[in-house]
């Protein structure tokens, strides 16, 4: 994306306007450079993944995260699917909208089945699950050393 389109979209986007396309070539393109700019911005996640995430426990935190971004995503594209049938939108663009709402609810309990069985392997002592509270990883610092599975819990955090 050129700066000067970013900077207009920036403007724009401040008084909530957001660019519309009618042609799907700039469409296609907008999507593939959203793809390129995910996989560049994503490229360490399996390291850091590997690294950070040592027990089930460790896991948790980032995929309650998801989860709930998720399920925020797809209950705005609810509304979405709501005003497009109010407003008699074309028939193909609300069953894309109902596909899409259905398969985000879906992804949000697989990740909550996923969440609860960070939970039932850490309270049936499986090895590689420590109980504890835990301090969600970032990607610029290790954890800090009351996060590690053998560091004691202080008053402020067990509560």
């Amino acid at each position: 994306m050129s700066l000067a389109r970013s900077l207009m979209d920036a403007a724009a986007a401040r008084f909530g306007w957001r660019r519309v396309y009618r042609d799907t070539t700039h469409l296609d393109a907008l999507l593939a450079e959203q793809i390129d700019t995910a996989y560049t911005e994503a490229a360490d996640h399996a390291a850091l993944a590997t690294a950070k995430h040592d027990d089930v426990l460790a896991v948790q935190p980032g995929v309650l995260d998801v989860r709930g971004r998720i399920l925020a995503d797809v209950l705005y594209l609810e509304g979405v699917l709501t005003g497009a049938r109010n407003r008699d939108l074309a028939p193909e663009l609300i069953e894309r909208l109902e596909d899409a709402v259905e398969h985000g609810h879906e992804l949000t309990e697989l990740l909550a089945a996923t969440i609860r069985t960070t939970a039932t392997h850490a309270a049936s002592g499986v090895p590689g699950s420590a109980a504890g509270l835990r301090a969600r990883p970032t990607r610029n610092s290790p954890p800090p050393a009351s996060a590690r599975p053998d560091a004691p819990l202080s008053d402020a955090t067990s509560r």
